[in-house]
């Protein structure tokens, strides 16, 4: 399929006048709709946000390409517009793009598209066709353009000269998170350089289709040095014994040759673990490392946390307190049951979240090893009591995730120095014996140690009245609304999980207090496109009252659009909001046993009309703030 096939005449907008990104955002997915491709521009519009809220899909030298995947689009498609004179869409190099296209991609299609999609994105490498497109005067010399460029690219791609001998020869691997647009530019961007600098050179393109010509194991054999510019995990396996530049697609699309000159002197791969690692580690600074570690652990737990804290939330609700209070949640069978299973969910918190900062640390040998650091302490397994005495609970699992996965790092580089013979027995039966019966001594060390640390605090916060936890309120609360699913947020976050496992009145107050913090940011943003509608773009008016939506579900995220259009002003305003939500929450003792849900856990939320009240004081505070401290909007 050619790419002028897959865009309809009617989705081309030439010599257009853009005034800001939203109105581009705008009259790009009005294309789409125009021409057939969406069910939802609504639905459409908010995955595109959504993108652009991770960072500018305009990736420089004129050239910006919005892309989402969504449930809401009906058929794959592009559509394209022209603004010679450049609109700011926050490119990387700061420059106005003046060539736009907006990618519609089903959610859970076909990726048939992809191919076209990825050709169009290799033909945008080229200055000088970009800018003829630009100039363009009528759609049809548009489409006249691309078929010729693309044309010349088929014929180029089929006529390539056999490698002479002695020529250096590279290989490469691009990947992106979305593996859309930049995934492909990368590409491009290395193989005109190479072509260039006669360098025989090819590439693999991790896409979200999958990896699209991929690298045969001869080739990266015969290779004399590998490029991996990727912005995602993927296998570094492959390139051991390989001189390998890492590096991200950006500086592949915008500094190739950098990157082949770096290739003549690269240091050689040695891969240690059996699957992939962040090829950026190495430019991170710690505490960038320690929270991207961290959050891998958190992720991978969360689903157990909600699923089990739901059925257990549900399992009280069921329940008699009546028939035995100190056995409350277990007294009827149907409540037992639902006690069990959420339970039994919930257990495993501690091992995944010990286990997978581990595993992001130190790969697959740190895996096993964290799982049982964090049973152990889940369990408080002591040096006197090895089978369970003093649980060091969710503090104690962060000191195994990262001993495991620092340790398991440490004892491969150990192990590197032992004769090949042994190299088959590392995995199998080394790094697990030494790394388990290692975790083993540390738990039993720091739980008596931690344990008391827990049991100090959980003592403070229960002997603490209304008055004194009103302040943590406040500052849990305002921390949901810093950053809206960043590290504050998600410590926030994960502070209320960690007391709910504490299954108390306190431990579930703070919850509460976490949740309707979380809650107030979407729906003070759609109260104030309401009430001052002057006061936000048409774009931000229309997609306003979705965000009661989310707001209501206890999704966050639908602030940050807003958010990252006018921090300055929006995100004080959300503070302060979820601030006075958090505490009004914990002055009215409201309690919630179920770590997300938003109003569908409501009937498991003690004291739940306060608790609607201290959400509505919240978010009306947010809204008036929001009215007094933006800048009217000039249509």
């Amino acid at each position: 399929m050619r790419i002028s096939e897959f865009i309809d005449p009617r989705g081309i907008k030439l010599q257009v006048a853009l005034s800001s990104q939203d109105e581009a955002i705008d009259k790009l997915i009005a294309l789409h709709e125009e021409v057939g491709n969406l069910k939802d521009a609504a639905t459409f519009k908010e995955a595109i946000l959504a993108r652009e809220a991770k960072g500018s899909t305009a990736i420089g030298n004129g050239i910006a390409v919005p892309h989402g995947k969504s449930s809401a689009v009906a058929k794959a498609g592009l559509v394209a517009i022209t603004c010679p004179q450049g609109v700011d869409y926050k490119a990387m190099d700061g420059k106005p793009s003046n060539l736009l296209f907006m990618i519609a991609a089903p959610d859970g299609g076909a990726d048939t598209h992809l191919e076209v999609l990825s050709k169009l994105m290799q033909l945008l490498m080229d200055p000088a066709f970009c800018k003829t497109l630009v100039e363009a005067k009528t759609v049809d010399e548009f489409l006249a353009l691309i078929d010729a460029k693309e044309a010349e690219k088929d014929a180029a791609s089929k006529n390539d000269a056999p490698v002479a001998a002695g020529t250096t020869k590279i290989v490469a691997v691009t990947a992106c998170p979305t593996g859309i647009a930049h995934t492909f530019m990368a590409a491009e961007s290395l193989e005109q350089k190479a072509k260039e600098l006669g360098i025989a050179f090819r590439v693999e393109k991790d896409g979200s289709g999958g990896a699209k010509d991929p690298l045969t194991a001869k080739e990266i054999e015969e290779a004399d040095a590998v490029i991996v510019a990727v912005d995602k995990n993927i296998d570094m396996g492959q390139f051991d014994g390989k001189k390998v530049v890492l590096a991200s697609t950006k500086e592949a699309i915008h500094e190739p040759e950098k990157l082949f000159e770096k290739a003549k002197t690269a240091s050689v791969y040695h891969h240690t673990g059996a699957v992939s690692k962040k090829s950026d580690d190495a430019n991170e600074s710690i505490g960038r490392q320690l929270y991207k570690h961290l959050m891998n652990g958190v992720s991978h737990m969360l689903p157990f946390v909600i699923g089990g804290g739901i059925l257990i939330a549900i399992a009280f609700l069921l329940d008699d307190y009546s028939i035995d209070p100190s056995n409350f949640g277990s007294n009827t069978p149907v409540a037992a049951w639902f006690k069990t299973i959420g339970g039994a969910a919930f257990g495993f918190m501690l091992p995944i979240l010990a286990g997978f900062i581990a595993q992001s640390i130190a790969d697959r040998p740190g895996l096993a090893v964290g799982f049982v650091g964090g049973a152990l302490a889940a369990s408080g397994a002591t040096f006197a009591n090895p089978g369970g005495a003093i649980p060091s609970a969710f503090l104690g699992a962060l000191v195994a995730g990262f001993a495991a996965g620092y340790f398991m790092k440490w004892l491969e580089k150990v192990c590197d120095k032992l004769p090949q013979s042994l190299e088959g027995i590392k995995p199998v039966l080394i790094y697990p014996l030494v790394g388990i019966t290692v975790i083993g001594i540390v738990m039993c060390a720091i739980n008596p140690i931690v344990g008391a640390l827990n049991a100090w605090i959980s003592g403070v916060l229960s002997s603490m009245g209304t008055t004194s936890l009103v302040p943590l309120g406040i500052i849990l609360g305002a921390m949901m609304a810093t950053d809206m699913g960043g590290p504050l947020n998600k410590a926030a976050y994960v502070f209320g999980t960690a007391a709910l496992a504490e299954q108390n009145e306190v431990g579930w107050m703070i919850m509460a207090a976490v949740m309707v913090g979380g809650m107030v940011p979407p729906i003070a943003i759609a109260l104030a496109t309401l009430v001052f509608p002057k006061k936000f773009t048409v774009a931000e008016r229309k997609a306003g009252p979705v965000n009661f939506i989310m707001g209501f579900c206890f999704i966050t995220e639908g602030a940050i659009p807003y958010a990252a259009a006018d921090p300055l002003h929006v995100i004080p305003s959300l503070m302060v909001g979820s601030g006075v939500a958090g505490a009004l929450s914990m002055a009215f003792r409201c309690t919630l046993m179920a770590p997300h849900g938003g109003i569908f856990v409501f009937p498991v939320v003690g004291n739940w009309a306060l608790y609607l009240v201290a959400l509505a004081i919240g978010s009306v505070v947010s809204c008036l703030l929001l009215g007094l401290l933006k800048k009217t909007v000039e249509e």
